[in-house]
């Protein structure tokens, strides 16, 4: 491969030396971020030798070469186009610089909910089997007792993260918006404390006001499920706090920041904040469902057509405002169910154009891409199959809308929200068909009309069709490597890789492959080989057997620069399987607001037939991975 050459070919396809804010490299992907994305010519970028994928991230342009090319490539670039050097931090900072004043908006409300949607969905699931087993324990279908102990805990586990939500945002906005998370989360604690009367529970009327200095009077009702009015409430704390953080004698800071920061912020809130959000939330979330209320499901139909557009510009981090609404005030949200049919269309258009094309390349990519997006990872199949034609982008829209109107028509809610796509029915346990048809309708419209409108093959120069199967490269690999093994570099319980939640690693773009969820901060060679990459969050390695492996420790990490990371090889070492090649630091790293669930990568695969792997517990130097010619 030409690393000049690519670099070259990326430089003329972003628009030039002029067009580059700023550039830096993680283990895989080139990261850069642009002053004029209508410069880029994205179609012509994946076309570039050594490109395997080209999609945009947290305001960066993020060009994927895998590990080993990246890093040569992003050298040859750095001379071309005369940038300097940046770090992933600087990168990030210019990326979220460059957005509007909306885009950062919506990215705030992203970074504030990504962190606690494990929360929601756990208990939303709970939720879900709880109620079809109300359902079935009273029409006599099972004999099971709702008193037993297991029930009787399990319905008090099931709603926890939503009777204590504004605590659970109020410390996810402290933390992004740079004040003490902990004092957020006496925010939230104080708008739903147990002096005030329950939200939920009221059935009379309010019972009790507070009088403010005889100018008005507010009613002493807590804010459960509530959602804007807390972020606005921390939002205002945050500058306080940074306020006095400034202005108040060290010595004296330890004690007045808090104190006053609480005390102020506490009065706004109940006095001013909570009141007009309140009314402000309540108005949004009623002309919602106003909308997709309207007879026959055109408002649904419409919504459900525009929700992928929203995924495009980056707009759905607002969604889950709405999901958790609905939930505070109808029970369920008739919103998830759109979301769901809107991704579950996008999945069944990149299935159609696999099945339908005959570029191997594009192949490799749309059947992953689909599967990403059944499981509710969309990106993958919109940035890399149905936006680079368009029209099966347009068929998927119709889809979704279709399915979509199908689900307002049933009334189709979910007991919670952050899951779509298949297992998004198990949110929907109290309408398991209407969930299945509407997935059945979805997809159905979506697959035809790509099928028959949404895709066609290219034709050669000549006028002939393409090939059926493009030429592969004749790999040697001598007989005792026929079946290649990687052994687990780690300990903890293994995944696949749509379940990383990563849609670089889910669509299969750097090759096939397994992940773990790791138990203990040790990573082990997975066999005999000589260490290619080492970054402080990854580690490539060219292994005896033929094989190449990214071992990849955590989702995004890159943004932690090596921090909690502490490597015990060197590039170009030579190791044998088993060896310690580097420790981490799990509990640093997940309070820091990473996961660190671990791809574990055949990059070559495509020299490969079959890969498959364990799934479940499993420890450091079981087998994990077996290769097939």
């Amino acid at each position: 491969m030409d690393y000049r050459k690519s670099a070259a070919g990326v430089l003329e396809q972003i628009g030039g030396k002029d067009n580059i804010v700023s550039a830096a490299h993680c283990a895989t992907r080139l990261r850069l971020v642009i002053a004029d994305n209508n410069k880029c010519n994205k179609q012509a970028l994946e076309e570039v030798e050594g490109v395997k994928g080209v999609f945009e991230a947290s305001g960066q342009l993020q060009i994927i070469f895998g590990t080993g090319v990246v890093n040569k490539v992003y050298d040859e670039f750095i001379a071309l186009s005369g940038a300097a050097a940046a770090s992933k931090e600087d990168v990030k900072a210019a990326a979220a610089r460059k957005g509007n004043p909306f885009q950062r908006f919506i990215k705030t409300l992203g970074d504030i909910f990504v962190p606690i949607i494990p929360a929601i969905v756990a208990s939303g699931f709970l939720m879900g089997i709880m109620e079809s087993l109300n359902f079935l324990i009273n029409n006599g279908y099972i004999g099971m007792s709702n008193e037993n102990t297991l029930f009787v805990l399990a319905n008090l586990f099931s709603n926890t993260a939503y009777v204590f939500l504004p605590v659970l945002i109020g410390f996810s906005a402290g933390k992004v918006f740079g004040g003490n998370p902990f004092l957020g989360g006496v925010i939230g604690m104080i708008m739903i404390h147990p002096n005030l009367q329950n939200a939920w529970t009221m059935t009379g009327g309010v019972e009790n006001y507070l009088d403010v200095f005889g100018l008005w009077q507010v009613p002493m009702v807590g804010y459960q499920g509530h959602v804007i009015s807390v972020i606005i409430a921390v939002f205002v704390m945050c500058q306080i706090e940074k306020f006095l953080h400034k202005h108040v004698p060290a010595m004296f800071d330890l004690f007045v920041t808090p104190l006053v920061s609480v005390f102020v912020t506490g009065f706004l809130t109940l006095t001013i904040i909570g009141p007009v959000f309140n009314l402000v939330e309540t108005s949004i979330i009623n002309g919602i469902q106003t909308l997709i209320s309207l007879p026959f499901g055109i408002g649904s139909l419409v919504m459900g057509a525009l929700y992928a557009p929203t995924v495009v510009t980056g707009i759905h981090h607002m969604y889950t405002i709405i999901d958790l609404g609905q939930i505070q005030e109808f029970g369920c949200t008739y919103w998830l169910p759109l979301a769901s049919a809107a991704n579950i269309a996008q999945g069944a258009a990149a299935l159609a154009v696999a099945l339908k094309t005959r570029d191997q390349k594009l192949k490799a990519m749309a059947l992953p891409s689909s599967l990403s997006a059944f499981m509710g990872i969309t990106e993958p199949a919109i940035f890399g199959v149905n936006m680079r034609f368009f029209r099966p982008f347009i068929c998927a829209c119709i889809g979704g809308g279709c399915g979509a109107m199908f689900a307002s028509i049933t009334e189709l809610g979910a007991t919670g929200t952050g899951v779509t796509g298949i297992f998004g029915i198990l949110l929907c346990l109290n309408a398991p068909v209407k969930y299945i048809l509407m997935f059945l309708i979805a997809a159905g419209v979506s697959f035809v009309l790509t099928w028959m409108f949404g895709y066609k093959n290219e034709k050669l120069a000549n006028g002939a069709p393409a090939p059926e199967t493009a030429p592969v490269e004749k790999v040697t690999v001598t007989a005792k490597d026929s079946n290649p093994v990687v052994l687990a570099p780690l300990t903890g319980k293994a995944v696949t890789l749509a379940e990383t939640g990563d849609e670089t690693f889910a669509a299969e773009v750097l090759g096939k492959g397994y992940a773990i969820d790791p138990t203990e901060g040790k990573a082990f060679a997975p066999c005999a080989g000589t260490v290619s990459t080492l970054m402080g969050h990854a580690i490539g390695l060219e292994c005896d057997n033929g094989l190449e492996i990214l071992i990849h420790i955590g989702i995004d990490t890159v943004q932690l620069d090596g921090k909690h990371y502490q490597p015990h090889v060197t590039e170009g070492q030579h190791v044998q399987a088993g060896d310690l090649l580097m420790e981490f630091d799990i509990a640093a790293i997940n309070k820091a607001g990473y996961k660190t669930v671990t791809p574990v990568i055949v990059t070559n695969s495509e020299d490969y037939g079959d890969i498959s792997g364990k799934l479940g517990k499993i420890k450091a130097n079981d087998t994990f991975i077996t290769v097939t010619k």
